[in-house]
């Protein structure tokens, strides 16, 4: 049995929501998107979301029905391109796009995490990526100033949880998961198996970093 105090039902989720939020989304593409945590996102009345995730999903999966329903404000991703409703609300202005190079997005996650003020990279640089930010020289080399991300709640996809709240996660599906479970004031995890207690080598996500979980589908060994 999961620690009870982790357990995660949609009353409990629901009391957490509020307008106008950042919630960091797992997920390349919906590998690794916690699709039951979006439609619990869904069936709430919450609106004018900032939305983190690597991209906008499809507009029948992952964060994709979020933005198709009107839901998010503001949406920060590598690439939106195989969500054509994204793209259509980017331009008439009702979605307001960020668009992050994929390694620049999970560096500011994982500075955000990890308590930094931010990193430099030279990706960006003389490009529409480096508008508005602070460019600093070191070594005679010229580098952007990248701020970190972070976020009040965080949606992650487990393949596994044990009983303590420790996680681990399905080959690619591992993407963004674990580095947005750094970043949340709140992180509330998926999973698609339960076991008792996993092996400490194969725990990707230790418990401390896990707030609530939803365990589905079927108990394991």
């Amino acid at each position: 049995m999961i620690n009870k105090q982790k357990y995660l039902d949609r009353q409990t989720f629901v009391k957490h929501l509020f307008d106008g939020m950042h919630i960091m989304v797992g997920g390349f593409m919906t590998c690794g998107t916690p699709e039951q945590l979006i439609d619990w996102l869904l069936e709430s009345n919450i609106n004018d979301l900032t939305i983190i995730c690597n991209d906008a999903g499809y507009p029948e999966a992952g964060v994709g029905k979020l933005i198709a329903a009107g839901r998010v404000r503001s949406l920060i991703a590598s690439h939106i391109g195989l969500n054509p409703i994204a793209g259509t609300k980017m331009s008439d202005g009702t979605l307001d796009v960020t668009l992050v190079p994929q390694g620049t997005l999970a560096e500011q996650i994982r500075a955000g995490g990890a308590g930094l003020g931010g990193f430099l990279t030279p990706t960006g640089l003389n490009t529409p990526a480096e508008e508005g930010k602070e460019r600093l020289e070191v070594d005679g080399q010229p580098y952007i100033l990248e701020r970190p991300l972070r976020a009040d709640l965080a949606l992650i996809k487990a393949r596994q949880v044990d009983r303590y709240g420790n996680l681990n996660y399905a080959k690619t599906a591992r993407n963004f998961n674990p580095v947005m479970a750094t970043a949340a004031k709140l992180v509330c995890v998926e999973a698609t198996e339960r076991i008792q207690v996993m092996d400490p080598e194969v725990v990707i996500t230790p418990h401390v970093l896990v707030d609530y979980i939803l365990a589905e589908v079927r108990d394991g060994r």
